[in-house]
């Protein structure tokens, strides 16, 4: 399955969750909120096609304290990709932002994030 990033920050965000977290930027976003900071993320053409595979067998070798950030554009837009990769990330403390409600975020994803 393929999914589409804008960019993966291995330098460890101290603001994007608990803990100091790899954060997985993906491209794309049809909400458009007001006073968004991640504008260049709106338009899914502009980012990098990657196979979830490949992404996941990245992350565990450059993720090494296994906490990541899935932010965007909107993360739950790629619902299918969002899901096998948070399936394929073993042992992950996993934070998710996304602009919909929480009653709106699949189950299926939830049972991944930490709170």
């Amino acid at each position: 399955m393929k999914i589409v990033l804008n960019s993966i920050d291995y330098r460890g965000s101290v603001v994007d969750g608990p803990g100091i977290r790899t954060v997985l930027f993906v491209q794309g976003c049809e909400l458009r909120c007001r006073g968004c900071h991640n504008f260049s993320t709106w338009d899914i053409h502009k980012g990098k096609t990657v196979d979830t595979k490949d992404l996941i067998a990245e992350l565990n070798t450059k993720a090494l304290n296994k906490k990541l950030t899935i932010s965007g554009g909107e993360p739950l837009l790629q619902y299918q990709a969002v899901h096998e990769l948070v399936r394929g990330l073993v042992d992950f403390d996993i934070a998710l932002y996304t602009g919909f409600d929480l009653e709106n975020v699949p189950e299926e994803i939830m049972n991944y994030l930490r709170f």
